[in-house]
C-alpha cells in the first residue's frame, strides 16, 4: 500500500525504542525517504528502511543489498554513526532469517542489518543488536505458522491517531481541538465519530488492548497509562516532514496573508508549531518563522490556487515554512478555527514541536505541564 513505507517506518522505531534505543528526528540529508536516527548510550546508527509483503529470500536480499548501500552513505553524512539496514516483512519464515544471515556474513561480515517480521521473528547483526534477535518462543510460532505479532499493527498511523484524539477530546479544555467531545461504547460508536471504517476502528482497539491503552474494566472507551502512551506517540512522530522556506511576492503585513493564505484552502492549510501555539495562548517560544501545513508542497512555478502569491526563499530569512503533513487526515480534521485563523490542535502543536531544533522541547514541555499532564491523572 501507499502507506507500506511508513507504517514498517513506525513498527522498526517502535521495536527498537522498546529495546532501549532512544528514537532521534531525521536531518534533512541524513536518511532517506523512509529512516530512522537511533542512539543507545555511544552507540549511534542511521537507519535505512525498506519494507514487503512477503518473507521471499530472492526479493528481501536485493532490497536489502539496496538498504546496504542508502545506509552507509547517510551515515557517511552524520559524523559518528553507523550504518544499519533493515527489511521489514509481513511474514518471515526462519528459512528466510537464515538467508538472510548467510548472505551478511558472506558479503557484508561487519555491517549491521536486520529482519523484523510482523510475526514475531528477526534477525540483526551488528554491535549492539545481538538482544534484537527473536526468542525461542517466537521462533517456535513461526514453525508452528500460528500468527502472534509483537508488533502487529501501527497504533500511530494517520487514522490511528486521529482516533486517539477523540478518545482524548472529552478530557482537553474546550476549543484546542476540532472533535466530538463524546464516551463511545464501541467500536461502531468510534467509527461513526471519527468517519472511519468499522473494520478501522476496531483493528485499532485490538491494538489499543493489546498495548494495555484501553481500560477494560470502563463503561466506556477509556484510555488508561496515558504517560507512557504519549511517550510512544511522541517517538513515533519523531520525523521532520518536507517543508520549504518561502516568502509572499507583495511586501505587506505577513499575518495578514497568512490568513488570506489559509482561507483561500479550507481543510487544506492550517498554522501549526509555535504560530499555532501562540494563537492558542500556549505560546512559549519567539523569533520562529510562521509554519503552514499543507498535505503536499507546492511546486514551484506552477502553483494555482493562493499559492501562487509565495515564491521559494532559499536564503535570507523567510515570511513562512509550507511543511508537508505526515498525517494530513490527523492534522486536517483536528484543526481550531480561532480568530479567523485555522490552526493545528494542541497535541499535533505539541508533537511537532518536539523535535524542533529551535527551543522545541522547551515549547513542547509548556504544552506538557500545561495542558497534557492533568490528562495523565485522568487515565489513572
Amino acid at each position: 500500500s501507499r502507506n507500506r513505507g511508513t507504517d514498517a517506518e513506525h513498527l522498526v522505531a517502535q521495536h527498537m525504542a522498546a529495546k532501549g534505543w532512544k528514537i532521534q528526528p531525521v536531518r534533512a540529508g541524513q536518511a532517506g525517504r523512509h529512516g530512522l536516527a537511533i542512539r543507545r548510550g555511544a552507540q549511534r546508527y542511521a537507519v535505512e528502511i525498506k519494507s514487503l509483503a512477503e518473507g521471499r529470500a530472492d526479493r528481501v536480499i536485493p532490497l536489502l543489498s539496496q538498504a546496504i548501500l542508502q545506509a552507509r552513505s547517510h551515515a557517511a553524512q552524520g559524523g559518528n554513526t553507523q550504518p544499519l539496514a533493515v527489511v521489514y516483512v509481513d511474514h518471515a519464515a526462519p528459512s528466510l532469517l537464515a538467508h538472510v544471515q548467510t548472505f551478511a556474513k558472506q558479503y557484508v561480515p561487519d555491517f549491521a542489518v536486520g529482519v523484523i517480521s510482523g510475526n514475531g521473528l528477526s534477525y540483526f547483526q551488528g554491535m549492539g543488536l545481538d538482544e534484537h534477535q527473536a526468542t525461542p518462543r517466537a521462533r517456535a510460532r513461526a514453525r508452528r505458522g500460528t500468527s502472534a505479532p509483537v508488533q502487529a499493527g501501527n497504533l500511530f498511523s494517520d487514522l490511528n491517531q486521529w482516533m486517539l484524539k477523540i478518545l482524548l477530546a472529552p478530557d482537553l479544555p474546550l476549543g484546542l481541538l476540532n472533535a466530538p467531545r463524546d464516551r463511545y461504547h464501541s467500536g461502531a460508536d468510534l467509527a461513526a465519530a471519527a468517519q472511519v471504517s468499522t473494520m478501522s476502528a476496531s483493528r485499532f482497539l485490538q491494538q489499543l488492548r493489546k498495548d494495555g491503552f484501553l481500560d477494560t474494566s470502563s463503561e466506556h472507551l477509556a484510555l488508561v497509562r496515558r504517560e507512557e502512551l504519549f511517550r510512544r506517540w511522541r517517538a513515533a512522530a519523531m520525523r521532520r516532514p518536507l517543508e520549504m522556506p518561502m516568502r509572499f511576492l507583495i511586501r505587506a503585513a505577513v499575518p495578514a496573508q497568512i490568513r488570506e493564505l489559509l482561507n483561500a484552502h479550507p481543510g487544506e492549510a492550517c498554522l501549526g508549531l509555535f504560530a499555532a501555539a501562540d494563537a492558542l495562548q500556549l505560546g512559549h517560544v519567539s523569533g520562529v518563522p510562521p509554519h503552514v501545513y499543507v498535505p503536499r508542497l507546492p511546486r514551484p512555478g506552477r502553483a494555482k490556487g493562493g499559492w501562487d502569491m509565495l515564491m521559494a526563499a532559499p536564503d535570507g530569512p523567510p515570511d513562512l515554512i509550507v511543511r508537508q503533513a505526515l498525517s494530513p487526515q490527523s492534522m486536517f480534521r483536528g484543526a481550531v478555527h480561532r480568530d479567523g485563523l485555522v490552526l493545528a490542535d494542541v497535541i499535533q502543536v505539541w508533537l511537532d514541536v518536539s523535535d524542533h531544533p529551535s527551543r522545541g522541547a522547551e515549547q513542547a514541555d509548556h504544552i506538557y505541564q500545561k495542558i497534557l499532564l492533568p490528562l495523565v491523572g485522568d487515565g489513572h
